[in-house]
């Protein structure tokens, strides 16, 4: 509720940064639920995420978006990298996420792509709380604010949560223009159920997998049918090579197995519901490289 005191706040904020930074960690923070799937693997982050919190005195929709970096030519690169910067161009507030006591090219790249918005930019520096000497933040802040004409330079850990979180979103609500709320106050993403089932099993995957498949995995979802007593979905993990299918698969299909019971119980968590879940294992050569096979996939601007 506004009052000419008062008055509501209500913008889009685009969370930007190089890869693992901690971009999706703080916006799950952020919204109090697990939105987007996280893991120690650079690029996790495939799609631009809407989370919506409702504050007292407004609302903010984050976008989470893909770590801008210089890791590659393929279709796959070049649409993460365009994602992260197109969401630049409808927002109100740059969150702009950077390591702590880290700074390189990319975080360079980001800054520039950032500065061309002509938005007010907010810069979180993340991981905090493994910084081992707290007497280096100050000379690091005071680096940092050289760099660029920032609306606010703010240390948190996002992992961890807390007083830092709190004072972040006070921060940005402040940086947001008075508007009344886009979205009902119990509204967290305008992302459809589909969607998180396929983030959900490609999380599996990327957590069991990261150090034996590259990023030529990603999940379709064939069927999604709610009944009133649980969700039926089916899905294909779509792979570039024969092998990496073997890898997913494994002796007699225990490996499959094992990451549909993990991804069921992570939808029947996130949904609230029972869920059946039928997994297969496809391959599609080189469906990361072709614009046509990852729009089809679901890679579309």
């Amino acid at each position: 509720m506004s009052s000419q005191n008062n008055p509501n706040h209500c913008g889009f904020v685009a969370i930007v940064g190089r890869p693992n930074v901690g971009k999706s960690t703080l916006l799950n923070q952020c919204i109090g639920l697990k939105l987007a799937i996280t893991s120690h693997k650079p690029q996790t982050t495939r799609h631009r995420i809407s989370g919506i919190q409702t504050l007292e005195g407004g609302q903010i929709i984050y976008l989470d978006t893909p770590g801008i970096h210089r890791r590659g030519e393929k279709a796959m690169n070049k649409y993460l990298n365009r994602t992260a910067k197109t969401t630049l161009a409808g927002v109100d507030l740059v969150l702009f996420i950077i390591e702590n006591d880290i700074w390189t090219e990319e975080d360079e790249d980001v800054l520039i792509a950032a500065k061309q918005s002509n938005l007010p930019i907010i810069l979180v520096i993340n991981k905090i709380d493994l910084l081992n000497k707290k007497e280096k933040l100050l000379p690091y802040l005071a680096q940092l604010s050289k760099k660029a004409d920032f609306a606010e330079i703010i240390p948190l850990s996002a992992l961890q949560g807390g007083k830092q979180i709190q004072q972040l979103e006070k921060q940005i609500l402040a940086h947001l223009p008075e508007n009344d709320n886009l979205y009902p106050d119990d509204q967290l993403t305008d992302r459809p159920e589909r969607f998180f089932a396929a983030e959900l099993i490609r999380e599996q995957l990327t957590r069991r997998y990261h150090k034996e498949l590259p990023y030529a995995v990603t999940v379709e979802i064939e069927k999604f049918e709610e009944t009133p007593k649980q969700y039926n979905i089916a899905a294909i993990i779509w792979v570039e090579k024969k092998g990496q299918k073997q890898i997913i698969i494994g002796s007699k299909g225990e490996s499959l197995k094992i990451t549909a019971t993990h991804s069921r119980q992570a939808m029947e968590k996130f949904f609230d519901k029972k869920v059946y879940l039928n997994i297969w294992v496809k391959v599609m050569s080189g469906w990361s490289s072709g614009e046509a096979a990852l729009g089809r996939l679901g890679y579309g601007d």
